[in-house]
């Protein structure tokens, strides 16, 4: 990795907040705002503190958490930007949440999905604006996109996720006290049992990480692996593992799209992938898998999703995972109904995406001087308040999670039973 340091991609001047912002009294209008504010999200057990320290509340509760302004355009940012006015100000020291970060930001997820009657206020000014749509994963967006996240460089990872197969995907926990790593261990045997895994076979990977599953794979179940993934520095340090575990004969990484994935192969499986796939190219995801997997093939694909249609936190989009877009189940349907696929088995693990991150955001925070001498102040509060938002957003159900096993509709070597998914019931 580069040592020099790295700035952020949150391309923001601070110097421009004049100082009379913080010195100069709120108006009516201000605490109308935040009124109006507090109203349309919902009534959220949230007081507001204002930058001259006056605090303002609309519910007949006791506030879980306080938001801080510590200016007047923090404030009116939040209101004509919405989800960027409020991420960027939080990330800039601008909004400050006294109180704990995930609890504030589930409350504020629960309000709102609350209907709210006659909900019309100036605030709502960001709701006029665009929609702000992913970025297109063309072959070329994919690339930009995928380096604009994973290319921060290994180490950063290796600071918070698991420590031997860096899986920055979400965690199984059958056992509730299970550690991070050991947790992750089981999600890939999970993965394995839902498609079967037997010795000989040929497996494709779309989107590999750093390479965990493969190895797992290769190692466990005696199989040859190739995982296909654009993002450079995670097919790097992919190679070098398998090289130095010995698995050079089974597990091949390859640098490229999985729209050029070739041959033809036992299993096909994707973990993590599909959100950065792009909803348009469902239906070309699902001609790839139609035309590498053999007659009587398994195929898994797991992702996060949602139980309704939705675009992803504009914040999100913008600052964190350019293109990122998650599925319903019925969207996700794209991919194995134009080829007469058989859905064999859907699970959800939402909770278990919530403990993930709750572990992952425990080594992050353990480890924030270092990533902070890597990066600067604001990546460290922008990753924070990304990683807490995931936590709420698993929590309150905002997001799903996915794992969806098919078949060819002629298959009939099927399982009558899902008894092959927990042996250790049997005991």
């Amino acid at each position: 990795m580069d040592t020099k340091k790295h700035t952020t991609p949150l391309a923001l001047d601070s110097n421009r907040l004049k100082t009379n912002e913080t010195s100069s009294a709120p108006t009516a209008l201000d605490r109308s705002l935040v009124k109006k504010l507090l109203e349309y999200s919902g009534n959220p057990r949230i007081e507001v503190r204002l930058w001259n320290g006056e605090k303002v509340s609309i519910s007949n509760e006791d506030p879980i958490a306080t938001m801080r302004f510590n200016s007047r355009s923090a404030c009116r940012r939040l209101m004509t930007q919405g989800d960027i006015g409020f991420g960027d100000g939080y990330s800039e020291g601008q909004i400050e949440i006294e109180g704990e970060l995930v609890e504030f930001l589930r409350e504020v997820y629960r309000a709102k999905s609350r209907p709210v009657k006659g909900s019309k206020g100036v605030f709502q000014l960001h709701e006029l604006l665009p929609k702000k749509k992913p970025q297109k994963n063309t072959l070329s967006g994919s690339k930009s996109n995928i380096h604009h996240h994973y290319d921060l460089g290994n180490e950063f990872y290796s600071l918070w996720l698991d420590r031997e197969a860096m899986q920055y995907t979400c965690a199984y926990y059958p056992i509730e006290s299970m550690t991070l790593e050991q947790a992750q261990v089981a999600k890939m045997e999970h993965v394995c049992r839902k498609l079967m895994l037997e010795p000989g076979q040929t497996v494709v990977e779309a989107g590999c990480g750093w390479g965990g599953l493969a190895r797992y794979m290769a190692k466990t179940y005696g199989v040859k692996v190739k995982s296909y993934n654009i993002s450079h520095e995670q097919i790097v340090y992919a190679t070098e593992r398998a090289r130095l575990d010995g698995l050079d004969d089974l597990v091949e990484y390859i640098e490229d799209d999985y729209r050029n994935i070739k041959g033809s192969y036992d299993v096909f499986v994707s973990v993590g992938m599909l959100e950065h796939v792009g909803r348009q190219n469902y239906q070309e995801l699902g001609a790839v898998v139609d035309r590498c997997l053999a007659e009587n093939g398994r195929a898994l694909v797991h992702s996060i999703g949602r139980n309704a249609p939705e675009l992803m936190s504009a914040w999100i989009e913008k600052r964190i995972f350019p293109g990122a877009y998650p599925p319903t189940i019925r969207e996700m349907m794209d991919i194995v109904e134009p080829f007469n696929f058989s859905v064999l088995d859907i699970e959800n693990l939402r909770l278990h995406y919530a403990k993930t991150l709750r572990h992952w955001l425990q080594r992050f925070d353990g480890n924030e001087e270092k990533i902070t001498k890597m990066f600067d102040d604001r990546f460290v509060r922008a990753w924070r308040l990304y990683l807490c938002g995931s936590i709420a957003a698993f929590l309150v159900g905002t997001l799903q999670l996915f794992q969806i096993t098919f078949a060819r509709g002629m298959d009939n070597s099927i399982s009558m039973t899902r008894e092959h998914l927990y042996p250790y019931l049997k005991n």
